[in-house]
């Protein structure tokens, strides 16, 4: 059965009837042999993961790509359960795969984890198991380029090494600022075993955000990792707090703590400039008006001129809600100027940034955040380049809705028709824009279209940005306020699938390995 359909068919579908798409006689999965114990046996040059995770590891690792979902479906069927194949997934691509020579590419099988999770969140459980079938399977594609690259695997830590409890966070922080990757690495492998939760991520929140390198991957590797693990269980995380250490360390050239370089200057200023940041400056009065006066400065201010106007605004009592608003549109607008992988990124990183804002309780981490993010999307504008066209959020229009509303058309066949121009507008995707803005000015619940880009990315997702980005937007149209979060979810039409894209195949495996 073809998975293609035309827009009416596809956006008239419900949950239940797409879930049961493809289904045919797979009782022969159930026959499956299990992972032995021999098996589970490791190398000694391999980190060792917890006893009760590493067969399910080794499964992902081991099976060949073909065949891997129906193997994990089998298991599932026998019990396995939604956490133990997401943290098994996690752990299998921070043992498997480098985070270097960039903070990205190959390394995307790991930051894809925690925004497959949220696609999951998001779905109807006819649904959910799909966007975590998919990162399965783009695990086994980052582990086969790994394996080119040099076949890196994280080895056991250097037991000899490790401070003592009472030292382990004085020795992360000396090892982080000395960019000196043996000691980060011994040392954050005390802090996971002797320090909580909180006050760990408290300190890479900081080390995450400092410098504009790999366009914002060092942020989202930290928020993805602390979301994932608050779902899988703290007990996994030294391996994963070890590949987090040494991914934030990635540089170029020299010791970047023994030179001035472009990426560091802006974290380095504004650790001066958030001490600056008055009392009580988390209990501002919201001001639209000041949240455009920012959003200006990030069109054509510098990094140091956006981040003194965060000073000055809340200073000034302006509430951070609307700093964020300004920074959410300012990622948008990115989107209408050039819909890339650049202008993904300052929403992806603004996500992550947003999160580690709301996550951590330190008062000086939430004023650094808010100066970098200012000054990290006035950097990615400056990295759109000259072939960026000009265009400003505040002025999208609405689509002329006239050909879709009609008399005689309840209110739902209203909303259906108007979420079918959306996502129907064959590549157009200004337009597509246009169409949502229509959407959600008309007073339509947001609802049914965040649900139907969400279900399109399942159907016609094929690379991790799909996902990286559509579960940063869709979560961050509730983040704006009112008044900002309309143009926002608009821009991202840009780079959200339409219906005419083609298919992914992967989708019809994943249902037939679910039946």
């Amino acid at each position: 059965m073809s998975l293609r359909t035309d827009r009416r068919r596809f956006l008239g579908t419900s949950a239940a009837g797409v879930a049961m798409a493809g289904l045919g006689d797979l009782g022969f999965l159930a026959r499956l042999r299990p992972v032995s114990a021999d098996e589970a046996k490791l190398d000694p040059k391999v980190v060792r993961l917890r006893p009760e995770i590493e067969p399910v590891v080794r499964l992902l690792e081991d099976t060949p790509r073909e065949r891997l979902l129906e193997e994990v479906a089998a298991r599932i069927k026998k019990g396995l359960s939604y956490q133990e194949v997401l943290a098994a997934l996690l752990l299998a691509g921070v043992r498997n795969v480098q985070p270097r020579p960039h903070v990205g590419f190959k390394f995307h099988s790991v930051l894809v984890v925690n925004s497959a999770h949220l696609a999951s969140l998001g779905s109807p459980d006819s649904d959910r198991w799909l966007p975590i079938f998919w990162a399965l399977d783009y695990f086994k594609s980052a582990q086969a380029q790994d394996v080119k690259e040099g076949n890196w695997t994280m080895g056991p830590v250097d037991e000899k090494a490790v401070p003592p409890a009472g030292r382990a966070r004085e020795a992360f922080i000396a090892a982080m600022d000395r960019w000196d990757e043996a000691a980060a690495d011994a040392a954050v492998a005390g802090l996971a075993r002797t320090a909580g939760s909180d006050e760990i991520y408290e300190l890479f929140v900081r080390f995450g955000a400092r410098d504009f390198r790999d366009i914002g991957h060092k942020a989202i590797f930290v928020a993805n990792s602390w979301r994932t693990l608050n779902c899988i269980g703290w007990q996994h995380a030294e391996p994963i707090l070890r590949s987090l250490a040494y991914a934030l360390l990635q540089h170029e050239g020299a010791n970047p703590a023994d030179r001035d370089g472009a990426a560091d200057r802006p974290g380095r200023r504004n650790a001066i400039l958030a001490a600056r940041i008055r009392e009580g400056w988390s209990a501002g009065q919201p001001d639209p008006k000041a949240a455009d006066d920012l959003l200006s400065t990030l069109r054509t201010g510098s990094d140091e001129d956006a981040s003194r106007q965060v000073v000055e605004l809340l200073n000034r009592g302006v509430a951070p809600q609307s700093i964020w608003d300004a920074l959410f549109d300012g990622a948008g607008e990115l989107l209408l100027r050039q819909p890339g992988i650049v202008a993904l990124h300052a929403s992806t990183t603004t996500n992550a940034m947003h999160y580690a804002y709301q996550a951590t309780g330190d008062d000086l981490t939430r004023r650094l955040l808010l100066l970098q993010n200012a000054a990290f999307l006035t950097m990615f504008r400056n990295a759109l380049g000259r072939k960026a066209r000009e265009a400003r959020i505040d002025q999208l229009e609405p689509a002329e809705t006239s050909a879709i509303k009609g008399e005689g058309k309840d209110a739902a066949h209203e909303a259906s028709a108007a979420i079918e121009a959306v996502f129907g507008s064959g590549g157009d995707k200004m337009a597509a824009a246009r169409q949502a803005l229509a959407y959600l000015q008309a007073g339509h619940e947001p609802e049914p279209l965040i649900h139907a880009a969400r279900r399109l990315v399942f159907l016609k997702g094929d690379d991790a940005h799909d996902y990286k980005f559509s579960s940063a937007v869709l979560e961050d149209y509730y983040h704006a306020s009112p008044r900002f979060r309309e143009r926002y979810l608009a821009a991202s039409m840009l780079l959200l699938p339409g219906a005419s894209d083609r298919d992914n195949g992967l989708v019809k495996r994943i249902r037939a390995a679910m039946a």
